[in-house]
């Protein structure tokens, strides 16, 4: 992403905060909106687990 392009979300981010909140509400944010954008980049890469390969691969199942 081009730094103009963060710049941007990262406003929207802050906008969407309430009035009080912590650098820890900020960071969290942010942290959810990587995994986020992390998941659907794998989803349109074909990068996809069912539900049952993910229970025999963890759970040995």
């Amino acid at each position: 992403m081009k730094k103009d392009q963060i710049r941007k979300e990262a406003d929207l981010l802050l906008q969407d905060l309430p009035e009080e909140t912590s650098w820890d509400d900020l960071m969290y944010r942010i942290y959810v909106r990587q995994k986020i954008e992390k998941g659907l980049k794998d989803s349109e890469n074909g990068r996809l687990r069912t539900t049952d390969e993910l229970r025999k691969k963890h759970l040995g199942e």
